[in-house]
């Protein structure tokens, strides 16, 4: 696994639609994939499902998955050079440095799917539905840009409500058993190989789509902090 895991490392250096840790890409995005379509991301891609996925379905747009482990970025790079999927990218490095490489309304939307809900109170800042995610979302995003929340953890879905609730943000959508709806829209039918494990166990995958149109004061994270205390 370990000799696998290196050749992968060696090979990703080689994928023209992978940078790992770039400098300077600030506001270059649209030079990068050579046209000035919307950018929407996806936050923690693992082996960039959704990236592939919406890359697939909407030609008119970009996609940039993004992750710190190089070994899944690899599989989701690999499948979009096969395909020539030429508007979409995957970006290594850590969530919380968005801002490094992301100009003020750079980016359309971000998904956010299917991550480590952090169930642990003492890890709560590590939910990437967190105020201090939030706030970085915010700058990058374009003003009536969308958060797109994909998860199976009950935990992380009615974290993400209050938060939502406590900021006085704008719910799109709400669903809460989303396999149970009508008419699902092709995106939310692309599964991820984290959907497919069902690791929450809950039977349910919910979905939550809204938008940062309001501020972050610091002061409200003590009171959503006290929500959850346990």
């Amino acid at each position: 696994m370990a000799q696998k895991k290196l050749i992968r490392f060696e090979e990703l250096k080689t994928f023209s639609n992978v940078l790992q840790y770039p400098e300077n890409m600030q506001g270059k995005w649209h030079a990068f994939f050579t046209n000035k379509n919307p950018i929407t991301l996806e936050l923690a891609c693992g082996k960039g499902e959704y990236a592939v996925g919406l890359g697939r379905l909407y030609q008119n747009k970009n996609f940039i998955g993004i992750d710190i482990k190089g070994n899944r970025i690899w599989k989701g790079a690999k499948i979009a050079l096969n395909e020539g999927l030429k508007n979409v990218a995957f970006l290594r490095t850590q969530i919380d440095k968005l801002t490094d490489y992301f100009t003020s309304s750079e980016v359309s939307e971000i998904w956010i799917t299917f991550p480590d809900p952090q169930l642990r109170f003492s890890k709560m800042k590590k939910r990437l539905t967190h105020p201090k995610f939030l706030r970085l979302y915010k700058i990058i995003l374009q003003q009536d840009g969308i958060i797109h929340l994909k998860t199976d953890s009950p935990d992380l879905y009615n974290f993400t409500k209050v938060v939502i609730q406590l900021y006085q943000l704008k719910i799109i959508e709400d669903k809460d058993d989303l396999y149970k709806e009508n008419n699902i829209s092709e995106a939310l039918q692309i599964k991820t190989h984290y959907e497919n494990l069902d690791i929450a166990q809950s039977n349910k995958v919910h979905y939550l789509a809204f938008e940062l149109n309001a501020d972050f004061p610091k002061e409200k994270d003590e009171q959503l902090k006290e929500l959850f205390r346990e």
